[in-house]
């Protein structure tokens, strides 16, 4: 028996474009002293990644895949590394060979080192409700004259999607620039495109411009609302201020809620005008009756996908407001200058009242994928025994 255990350096989260970097180690767990033990031996290893694709067939249209079948796909010899898998493999890379006749002595192990670039024009890692796509790194071994073994290791991929332009020149430094470096640490420097991207990515979502708001129903003004910006990072607090003094119809109640919006492109709806997928992530409540002002603070969580499109789907973020307003004036409670004793205000019973809703659309960007390895349900390891 050999035991496989993959672990990926840095966490189970990348950025597209970024280098992955995986430790795979082969172990003969049985010690010399055993008088079982024997000397183990497999005939070769290899290494790769792939995306695979599942669509939910009520909701996607999907252009039949035809008959065409590879002849030895059957064969337990044969390295298919999405084997098993449901849906459908839609990116796959190189197999890399990690050795060829691997010998373990009882007790011994031996550790190879996996890297591969992430590809840049796959997908990012989704789980929605119509559309799903999964990244895996796949390991195969085989003993001689044995079937493959398969050990999967699932692993999150975060793509820059919808960056607005970048305010400098393409060859202009996003960092400070420091002089007393050498020129071979500076060419080192500019060919890391991870920092790069992150350093990309704080600055466009780091810009703030007061966006002014003015909330209305068929019956005048009821808020003045503001936030400083619509492009975020996942992780970040979403925050919104109210105001209620310069309104002519009395609020009584607000609600903002996180949501984003699935939408299966035209060519794949499996029905005209098929209904758009909401998914909420938060939500905020507040009672604001003779309220000057109030605020919200909405947490992007680590977990959530950013906005992002392809040939099949397309991910949108908004914020949805829903207001309760009266219909009529209402009075507030009054207090006398000189009043000693404790008056106690009660609210209406009966309130004729209307409702309405707003949505803002907001973008979502990634984050520093360290960041989000900390909140990810993968490991980064996964173990096998052959």
């Amino acid at each position: 028996m050999i035991e496989v255990v993959a672990s990926m350096a840095r966490g189970p989260v990348f950025l597209a474009g970024e280098l992955m970097e995986c430790l795979i180690t082969f172990t003969n767990p049985m010690s010399h002293l055993s008088t079982s033990a024997s000397c183990e031996m497999l005939a070769w290893a290899s290494a790769q990644i792939h995306c695979q694709f599942h669509a939910s067939e009520n909701r996607v249209a999907l252009p039949a895949q035809g008959n065409k079948q590879d002849v030895q796909a059957e064969s337990n010899t044969v390295l298919i590394p999405n084997r098993g898998e449901r849906g459908q493999c839609v990116l796959d890379t190189p197999p890399k060979i990690l050795f060829c006749d691997l010998r373990l002595d009882p007790g011994e192990s031996k550790t190879y080192s996996y890297s591969e670039i992430v590809p840049v024009d796959g997908p990012p890692s989704f789980r929605g409700q119509a559309v799903k796509y999964v990244y895996k790194l796949t390991i195969g071994c085989q003993r001689v004259n044995s079937p493959i073994k398969l050990l999967r290791v699932p692993f999150r991929v975060l793509v820059l999607q919808g960056m607005p332009e970048p305010p400098f020149p393409p060859d202009e430094e996003v960092s400070p620039s420091n002089p007393f470096l050498e020129e071979e640490e500076a060419s080192r420097r500019d060919a890391r495109p991870l920092e790069r991207a992150l350093d990309m990515l704080m600055v466009t979502t780091s810009r703030r411009c007061a966006h002014m708001f003015n909330i209305t129903n068929v019956r005048g003004k009821v808020a003045k609302f503001c936030i400083f910006k619509t492009v975020y990072r996942l992780g970040e607090d979403i925050v919104g201020t109210f105001n209620f003094s310069e309104g002519d119809i009395p609020c009584l109640q607000y609600s903002v809620s996180l949501q984003n919006e699935e939408e299966i492109q035209q060519h794949y709806q499996r029905r005209p005008g098929q209904v758009i997928s909401v998914t909420g992530h938060g939500r905020h409540m507040e009672s604001c009756l003779h309220t000057a002002s109030s605020h919200f603070s909405l947490p992007i969580p680590l977990n959530v996908t950013p906005g992002f499109s392809t040939d099949i789907v397309m991910l949108r973020w908004r914020l949805h407001f829903e207001f309760v307003t009266a219909r009529e004036p209402m009075e507030p409670p009054t207090v006398l200058q000189n009043q000693s004793e404790v008056t106690v205000w009660a609210g209406a019973e009966h309130v004729d009242v209307d409702t309405f809703s707003w949505d803002l659309p907001i973008k979502v960007l990634p984050t520093n994928p360290a960041l989000a390895s900390y909140m990810s349900h993968f490991s980064g390891t996964n173990s096998i025994h052959i």
